[in-house]
């Protein structure tokens, strides 16, 4: 699916005003659509889009409670405690393995979160899948020679690509690099909140590849065969 279609999918979750206002605001600008990395809808403030290297604010448009409440309906398929599981971690997964950052009122059983009310933002994490944009660690964690994978641990500022880079990698792995001679190995992903697997109505929204087994869910103690583990911190 092209970006442009992405982006469109996404505004579908939104109220028409909201959505004629973000496409009137990129194609205006030219801006473009494979650098958005988030959408943020903020209650009584104007929606800001956040780019790989700016910020857009769309003053046109005021965010009503109304229209938040509306929107999270829609992400909720109008039965929000379906999803309540993930609204308590803060977040819901979308088709296509975006995600849907909350934040409200925490309701609280003594010092458990059990719910979040009062919907008061909700920030949309663009989803990215680059091929390839792996390639340049490959050096750094495989042995050639031996088929060995080293082990590796990836650290950078917030944005700056671990999940799309770890997506391509893993995926790489598992399905083998023919260019290299490396063959593909079996890998077990412990996908604590479920940000690599992105599994959207019991459907995986990203590919990552034909060896892998994933565990969602649960936590990174768990070990087996080589595990990729990542909790987005």
């Amino acid at each position: 699916m092209d970006n442009i279609k992405i982006l469109f999918e996404i505004l579908n979750n939104f109220p028409e005003e909201i959505s004629k206002v973000i496409k009137i605001k990129i194609n205006k600008n030219n801006l473009n659509y494979n650098s958005l990395e988030e959408i943020r809808i903020r209650n009584s403030k104007p929606i800001i889009l956040k780019f790989r290297n700016k910020e857009i604010v769309l003053t046109e448009h005021i965010v009503s409670k109304e229209e938040i409440n509306s929107i999270f309906q829609k992400l909720c398929n109008n039965s929000i405690h379906t999803y309540q599981r993930e609204i308590i971690n803060g977040y819901i997964t979308i088709k296509g393995g975006h995600r849907v950052g909350i934040t409200g009122e925490a309701v609280l059983d003594k010092e458990s979160i059990i719910n979040i009310k009062n919907i008061s933002s909700l920030n949309f994490r663009i989803s990215h899948n680059i091929i390839d944009c792996s390639n340049f660690l490959l050096k750094y964690i495989l042995n050639i020679e031996t088929g060995e994978i080293y082990n590796t641990l990836i650290v950078s500022s917030p944005g700056a690509g671990k999940t799309t880079i770890l997506k391509d990698l893993i995926k790489k792995i598992s399905n083998g690099i023919e260019e290299i001679n490396f063959i593909g190995q079996d890998v077990s992903v412990v996908d604590e909140r479920g940000e690599l697997s992105s599994i959207f109505e019991g459907v995986l929204q990203n590919d990552l590849g034909i060896r892998t087994d994933i565990i969602r869910k649960c936590s990174q103690n768990y070990r087996n065969k080589n595990v990729y583990s990542f909790n987005g911190t």
